[in-house]
């Protein structure tokens, strides 16, 4: 009896034993890490001390001087975890914190007031609520709770909905954006960025994002403009991981082909035609580099006014004939750009993509040449981390 290899492939999900399974999704309750330091959780704990202290110290001298009811929400304190905690995300902006919350509080106020049902009404309230706090942008999850709370509130909803719902609210974004300035943080965090022309930092543009996000279609506790900002630094991450530990010794050509200064042109030339090279370093007896020798050197320095072909002016450079320069010291280009072997790769993209550079030799921590690098293969290396190899 045959068997095909889905016999023996590793074992799906549905055919593991039910206590395996079982356990995996019992793992799911237990959340990953939040990713602060001990700093930012300190900030976070004393902002929303110090937000919370203030709102009901004012909140209750307020309601002593006008004798009124209630003078604060417990729902400020889910609001708290949110303005102080996560600063940059869209449910904690200043519009959803006030609309929301505000919002809610009628909404509670008109369904206590049409349905007598008080769990019938809380759940309609909640309910109307989210779905007017979604297309009014203003979401804000602790504005059910404040629905909620104006329904089974025995006061008038419509006195709670100013005072302590929209009181109480004001004088915790006032802390809240005091506070967050102070400590560094951008409050109200901004949620539009301005549109990006390429995606020069990254392998996907702004198009590709609000794209990704249709398809999510879920609710994400994160700026669509920090989405796209932590996007790109994940790419960044990814492309430096990549080549940021690639060493310019592990992409040089070595041994390098070098020529000394008094080294003819003939024969500097026969070495690049034989090895198909278009650069020679020159070094002196020490291996230390003190120039470079280009076909760009040889063509700049061929007679150009005569009418014979380019072929016959370069041999006559090379030939040393009518008081042409004999050695290779007579035309190379110095100084010359170098880099050390232990060097990062990505150091020389500027001295190829700006500097001008074609080629650049690399020495050793004593100044020994020890091999060259040229633009192809920076290139040959850059294509290969694109493809993942």
């Amino acid at each position: 009896m045959s068997s095909s290899p889905s016999d023996f492939s590793p074992s799906t999900p549905s055919r593991q034993p039910l206590a395996v399974r079982l356990a995996e999704w019992l793992r799911h309750f237990w959340p990953a890490p939040l990713g602060i330091d001990g700093r930012e959780r300190l900030r976070f704990v004393v902002g929303a001390v110090v937000g919370v202290l203030l709102t009901a110290w004012l909140s209750r001298w307020w309601a002593q001087g006008t004798g009124t009811g209630p003078w604060m929400v417990a729902s400020l304190g889910a609001s708290a975890v949110l303005v102080f905690g996560m600063p940059s995300s869209p449910l904690a902006q200043p519009w959803p914190v006030l609309g929301g919350s505000t919002l809610s509080a009628l909404v509670g106020a008109v369904c206590s007031a049409l349905i007598s049902d008080k769990a019938l009404a809380g759940a309609v309230a909640v309910g109307l609520a989210i779905a007017l706090m979604v297309p009014l942008r203003c979401l804000h999850p602790p504005g059910g709770a404040m629905a909620l709370y104006v329904v089974l509130t025995s006061g008038d909803g419509w006195h709670l909905a100013a005072f302590p719902v929209l009181f109480n609210v004001v004088l915790l974004l006032v802390a809240a954006v005091v506070y967050n300035g102070l400590t560094g943080r951008r409050y109200p965090h901004p949620q539009r960025v301005a549109a990006r022309e390429a995606a020069s930092q990254g392998a996907f543009t702004a198009s590709d994002v609000d794209a990704a996000l249709a398809h999510y279609n879920q609710v994400l506790d994160v700026s669509r403009a920090d989405l796209e900002g932590l996007l790109h630094l994940a790419g960044r991450a990814a492309f430096q991981r990549t080549l940021g530990e690639l060493r310019c010794a592990d992409i040089m050509s070595s041994p390098p082909y070098a020529v000394e200064v008094g080294v003819s042109l003939k024969e500097a030339w026969a070495l690049m035609r034989l090895q198909q090279i278009k650069a020679l370093p020159v070094v002196d007896v020490q291996r230390q580099v003190i120039g470079i020798v280009t076909v760009a050197d040889f063509m700049r320095l061929a007679n150009l006014d005569t009418h014979e072909g380019l072929g016959q002016r370069l041999r006559t450079l090379v030939m040393g004939r009518g008081g042409q320069p004999q050695a290779v010291g007579e035309i190379m280009s110095h100084p010359v750009q170098v880099a050390r072997s232990v060097q990062h790769a990505m150091d020389l993209v500027p001295l190829f993509s700006q500097g001008g550079h074609h080629h650049i030799p690399i020495v050793d921590d004593v100044d020994h040449l020890v091999g060259i690098i040229t633009q192809t293969d920076l290139v040959r290396t850059l294509a290969s981390a694109v493809q993942g190899r």
